[in-house]
């Protein structure tokens, strides 16, 4: 795939102008699944470094209702977590029922980095491509959606991105010297990112390969799959209990708020 195409759109002003409509229907949406109650919506972000992770979070996340939402970042493993299998992390920050979750990064770092860097034996990181899909089919069976999204940007357009964070003031803060050294693994993690996506892509959990060198295109790209599949959760508005849904008929009949009860 072409890292720089967009899917039909001619230009960054189309893009933008449409954006703002899908932002509002995922907090419409969001709105619906707190009160629908159901259903938990897991939002999965990975990339290399300078994919745009953050970026999404700038311009699609914070348009969700922060109240009902929850946000992990997931680094290297602290001395707790490691003490613990390699998907206690994650299990421990899902999102309740009603709530977003959204993970930057995720397990999916323990088939990545781990094998691409040799943290741990091939056998064992290669058997964890099964236990994820396992994992991910009992969340979805037990009615939390996933959504994964790959941030997938050219190696010409992380050198860009990476220099900037040098350049300009306002972004050193974003550089580490790790990115320098991960970016001399570039071809190692396309490897690597291509057999998660082929061995871990599946109808209850899908890949979504996201073309992000055009920042404007992977914001309106993500927000429009996000609707999408909180769409397809077909969530309703809950029926009011016995006792209020006399106050509701006694309202609509009145057309004003009923009297106390005694």
């Amino acid at each position: 795939m072409d890292p720089g195409r967009t899917n039909g759109y001619e230009n960054k002003k189309t893009a933008e102008e449409e954006l703002p409509h899908y932002l509002e229907k995922l907090l419409n949406l969001q709105y619906l699944l707190y009160a629908d109650k159901r259903y938990a919506f897991l939002v999965i972000l990975q990339g290399v470094d300078a994919a745009g992770k953050d970026g999404v979070f700038r311009h699609v996340i914070t348009a969700l209702n922060p109240q009902g939402t929850r946000v992990w970042s997931f680094e290297k493993p602290s001395p707790e977590e490691l003490s613990h299998d390699y998907l206690w992390r994650v299990y421990k920050r899902l999102p309740s029922y009603g709530y977003v979750g959204v993970f930057n990064r995720s397990h999916y770092e323990d088939v990545l980095v781990v094998g691409v860097r040799n943290l741990v034996p091939k056998e064992m990181w290669k058997q964890r491509y099964e236990q994820i899909n396992d994992f991910e089919r009992y969340l979805s069976e037990n009615n939390i959606r996933i959504l994964k999204l790959f941030l997938y940007v050219s190696k010409q357009e992380q050198e860009k991105r990476l220099l900037a964070r040098l350049l300009e003031p306002h972004k050193n803060w974003k550089f580490s010297i790790d990115d320098l050294i991960e970016r001399q693994y570039w071809d190692e993690y396309m490897t690597a990112y291509e057999d998660m996506l082929n061995k871990t892509s599946t109808k209850y959990a899908p890949w979504y390969v996201i073309p992000a060198d055009n920042k404007w295109f992977r914001n309106i790209a993500v927000a429009k799959i996000m609707v999408d599949v909180l769409e397809k959760m077909k969530l309703k508005w809950p029926s009011p209990p016995p006792e209020i849904q006399k106050y509701v008929t006694i309202a609509k009949k009145i057309g004003k708020l009923p009297p106390v009860p005694d």
